[in-house]
This record gives C-alpha cells, sequence and structure tokens, in this order.
C-alpha cells in the first residue's frame, strides 16, 4: 500500500502503466494511443484524481479507475486539471522490495525496536525512582 506524496504517486503511475503496457502488448491500438506524444502519465494520473475529486467519491475498484486511464488516453482532446495538493492514493498491490530496501528495512525496524525498548526501560526506571521517594522503604528508619 502506498499513499500520498511523491511515493504514492510514484506507485500509482507505475501500477497504470503496468496495466497499459499489458493492455498494449494484446491490443496495437491501445499501443497506438499509448505513443501519443502529446500526453504523459503524469496528466493521466492527474486527470484519474481530478475525476476521482469530482465524483465525490473515494473508493473505486481498479477496474473503474484502469476505465479512466483507458478513457484519457483514447480521447483526443480531454481536459487535464490538476490534482488536488493534498491527497492520498492507496494502491493494492503486493510491492516487490530488492534485497538492498528489505536489508534497509530490517535495519530500521531493529533501530526502531532498540529505541522503543530503551525508551520503556528509561520510563520505568524514572517510574521506580519517583515510587522510592513517594513511598520510603519499611526497612528506612
Amino acid at each position: 500500500m502506498a499513499s500520498n506524496g511523491m511515493n504514492g504517486t510514484k506507485a500509482f503511475q507505475d501500477t497504470i502503466a503496468q496495466y497499459l503496457m499489458k493492455r498494449a502488448e494484446n491490443d496495437p491500438l491501445v499501443a497506438v494511443k499509448l505513443a501519443n506524444p502529446s500526453k504523459t502519465m503524469e496528466q493521466c494520473c492527474a486527470y484519474i484524481i481530478g475525476e476521482v475529486k469530482k465524483s465525490g467519491c473515494y473508493g473505486f475498484t481498479d477496474d473503474e479507475i484502469f476505465g479512466m486511464a483507458m478513457h484519457f488516453w483514447e480521447e483526443p482532446e480531454i481536459e487535464v486539471g490538476n490534482a488536488p495538493a493534498n491527497y492520498r492514493v492507496v494502491v493494492n498491490h503486493v510491492v516487490e522490495l530488492t534485497d538492498e530496501e528489505k536489508a534497509q528495512a530490517r535495519k530500521e525496524a531493529i533501530a526502531r525496536l532498540r529505541d522503543e525498548e530503551m525508551a520503556k526501560m528509561r520510563k520505568a526506571k524514572t517510574t521506580e525512582k519517583k515510587v522510592k521517594e513517594v513511598q520510603p522503604s519499611l526497612f528506612d528508619f
């Protein structure tokens, strides 16, 4: 799952592009339409996001989104508005990480876990110290 900003936009564009390329492999007419030099994948995605925003709905099936992508490329003249500044794109596909990305994610997860455990230990030590200050031991004379 990907979300807003460059990562969400990139994953969204990649997903749309993969779908369109697969369609173009099986349909030469789609390949011709995708070769239109006056259109870009960024414009296609901006068009889709604009259409989603105009609809007022925020949940679409893959087929609905892919249909909007096909419509963008099929129409010779189509208005592409600006994508909203703040938006969230959720792409529901499995992301395949490289070995390097997996190693980096593991390293970051271990660092986060270490930091969380250290924070718990500091909090426990601080709480224990405060308890001793408030409740003197029965053996303190």
